[in-house]
C-alpha cells in the first residue's frame, strides 16, 4: 500500500478530515510511489488557523532570535541539501545535479534573509517640516500564502518563505501535488532549526485548498507561480478579497542570435536552455530567432547537439530525465503533432524515444523545429516541454518586433559581439529579464525576479511588510562579455550561478 503524504500543521504531520487523495508517481517508471492528501475547506482552515494563531508570538520575537533560526536553517540546508535533491529528482524527474542547482539558487534567498536585521531598518528624517520629524518602519503583515509549481519544488518556495519568515510573518505553503515531498522535508528542517510551531505550515491540495487561501480573511498576502490563466485567477480572486497578490504567470522566452554571434556558444545555449530539466522551466528558451544568413548553420549545430542527448533516470545523471507526469508528456507530444500538421519543419523528433530499461516512464526526447511561423501553436503557447522552435528573421528590427509582439514578457536573451546592439536590445525589448550572451537570465537573490505583460500580475516586490508599497516595472539584465570561451553543454541548473 502506497504511503500517504500529509499536511504539516503546528510542527507535526496532519492527515486532515478529507479522504481525497492524488497519486504521486516515479516519472522514470510511471509507478505510483505515494498518495498525497488533498485538503478540503475544513482542512485548509485548520492549517490557516495554525498560522494565524502563531503570528502574534512570531511577530513579537526579536530580530536577534529570528536571525538565529534563519542561520540554523541555512546551516542544516547546506549540510543536507543532497537529501533534498534526491527527493526532488525522484518525484519530478530532473537529474540530481540539476536538483542540487535548484536548491543552491534557493539557498541564495535563505542567505539573503539571514541579514534581515539590516534589511528591516526603517528611516528617520529630522525636521522634514518645521519641528516635524518623519519616520518609516517595516512591520510584518501576518499569515501569508505561497502557491508554488511542480517544476521547482524547493527553489520557488525558497524564493518567498525565507524573507516572509525572517520579517515576522507566518507561512502556509501550498506545493504542487505532483511532487509534494520536498515541502515536508523543508518543514521538518525548519522545526529542527528551532522555528516555533505554526510559523511554517504545509497545505496539500487542489483548487479547494487554493480558494481557501485566496479568500480566507486571515491570509494577508499571496505569492503564486504557475500558468498565466491560473495566475490571472489567483490575482483577481485574491485582490477581490483584499489581499496583496504577486502572481507570476507563463512564458515564451526568446533568444535572438545575430549574425556576428559565436554560433557554438549560441547552439550550446539553445540546447541547454531549451532541453534542460526536460524543458519544464518558466525560464526555458523555447523560441530561437535566427537573424539573417546564419540560420541554416545555427540549426545544423543545434540539431547535431540535440541528437546526442541521452535520456534516463535522474539519479543516473543523463542529459535529460522524464517529464513529470504521463498526462503532461502526452500534452507536449500533442504539440509536436500540431507543429508537424501546421507545416513547421521537424528537424529532430523526440516522439517515441525512451530510456533503456524503463519502458513505463514519461519519456519524450528533445525536439527541434525549424521555419516556425508566428501563428503556429508551437510558437504561441507555453509548451513547458523539450520542444525548441527556430523562427527566422531577416533583421534585428524584425526579430525585436517579434519578441515585443508576444503576449508574454518573462525572459529573453540576445547573442552578439556588438555591445551597441546588446545595449539597444536591453533598452527596447519589452521583457522583464534580459540576458546578453546568457540564455537564462535569472537574477540573484537580491534582484527582482519577474516578467512583464502576461507573465506577471501584481507586484514583483511583495515582501510581506507594512509600509509604503511601490508597484514597479523593473528589468533585470545579466551579461557575459569578458570570457568569450564556452564550456560546452550544461543542461542542469547552474549550482554556482
Amino acid at each position: 500500500m502506497a504511503k500517504t503524504i500529509t499536511h504539516w500543521l503546528n510542527g507535526e504531520p496532519f492527515s486532515g478530515a478529507s479522504e481525497r487523495r492524488a497519486p504521486v508517481t516515479d516519472p522514470a517508471t510511471g509507478q505510483v510511489t505515494a498518495e498525497v492528501a488533498l485538503a478540503g475547506a475544513e482542512d485548509a482552515r485548520a492549517v490557516i488557523e495554525a498560522a494565524h494563531s502563531a503570528f502574534p508570538g512570531w511577530r513579537d520575537t526579536s530580530l536577534a532570535r529570528r536571525t538565529s533560526v534563519l542561520f540554523a536553517f541555512r546551516e542544516l540546508l547546506n549540510s543536507r541539501k543532497g537529501e533534498l535533491a534526491e527527493i526532488i529528482s525522484a518525484e519530478h524527474g530532473k537529474t540530481v545535479s540539476d536538483a542540487l542547482g535548484e536548491v543552491g539558487r534557493g539557498q541564495e534567498v535563505v542567505e539573503f534573509a539571514c541579514g534581515i536585521a539590516h534589511l528591516l531598518k526603517g528611516g528617520h528624517t529630522e525636521n522634514a517640516s518645521t519641528q516635524v520629524d518623519a519616520y518609516s518602519i517595516h512591520q510584518p503583515l501576518g499569515p501569508v500564502g505561497v502557491i508554488s509549481p511542480f517544476n521547482f519544488p524547493a527553489m520557488v518556495p525558497m524564493w518567498f518563505f525565507p524573507l516572509a519568515v525572517a520579517a515576522g510573518n507566518t507561512v502556509v505553503l501550498k506545493p504542487s501535488e505532483k511532487d509534494p515531498s520536498a515541502s515536508l522535508w523543508m518543514a521538518r528542517l525548519w522545526k529542527e532549526a528551532g522555528l516555533p510551531d505554526g510559523v511554517f505550515n504545509v497545505l496539500h491540495g487542489d483548487k479547494a485548498a487554493v480558494d481557501e487561501l485566496l479568500t480566507h480573511p486571515a491570509i494577508r498576502a499571496i505569492s503564486f507561480v504557475g500558468s498565466t490563466p491560473i495566475a490571472e485567477y489567483v490575482y483577481r480572486t485574491g485582490t477581490a478579497a483584499g489581499k496583496r497578490v504577486q502572481a507570476l504567470g507563463g512564458a515564451k522566452n526568446h533568444a535572438i542570435v545575430l549574425p556576428d554571434a559565436d554560433l557554438d556558444l549560441a547552439a550550446d545555449a539553445m540546447v541547454s536552455a531549451g532541453f534542460g530539466s526536460a524543458g519544464e522551466r518558466c525560464m526555458a528558451i523555447s523560441a530561437c530567432v535566427a537573424v539573417g544568413p546564419i540560420a541554416d548553420e545555427l540549426v545544423a549545430r543545434i540539431a547535431d547537439r540535440t541528437r546526442g542527448l541521452t535520456l534516463g533516470r535522474g539519479s543516473a545523471e543523463p542529459d535529460m530525465g522524464p517529464l513529470v507526469t504521463r498526462e503532461h508528456r502526452n500534452k507536449v507530444s500533442g504539440y509536436i503533432d500540431a507543429g508537424v500538421a501546421a507545416g513547421a519543419e521537424l528537424v529532430v523528433d523526440g516522439r517515441g524515444r525512451q530510456a533503456e530499461g524503463l519502458p513505463g516512464g514519461h519519456w519524450l526526447g528533445p525536439t527541434l523545429f525549424d521555419r516556425v511561423a508566428e501563428d503556429m501553436s508551437i510558437y504561441t503557447d507555453e509548451i513547458f516541454g523539450p520542444v525548441l522552435s527556430v523562427v527566422r528573421a531577416e533583421s534585428y528590427d524584425e526579430a525585436l518586433a517579434l519578441v515585443n509582439r508576444n503576449r508574454y514578457g518573462n525572459g529573453t536573451a540576445i547573442f552578439t559581439h556588438d555591445g551597441g546592439a546588446a545595449r539597444r536590445f536591453q533598452n527596447e525589448v519589452e521583457v522583464g529579464m534580459v540576458g546578453i550572451n546568457v540564455p537564462i537570465p535569472v537574477p540573484m537573490a537580491y534582484y527582482s525576479f519577474g516578467g512583464w505583460k502576461a507573465s506577471l500580475f501584481g507586484d514583483s516586490h511583495a515582501h510581506g511588510m507594512h509600509g509604503v508599497h511601490f508597484f514597479t516595472r523593473a528589468k533585470a539584465v545579466t551579461s557575459r562579455w569578458q570570457d568569450p570561451s564556452h564550456g560546452g553543454l550544461q543542461l542542469g541548473f547552474p549550482q554556482n550561478a
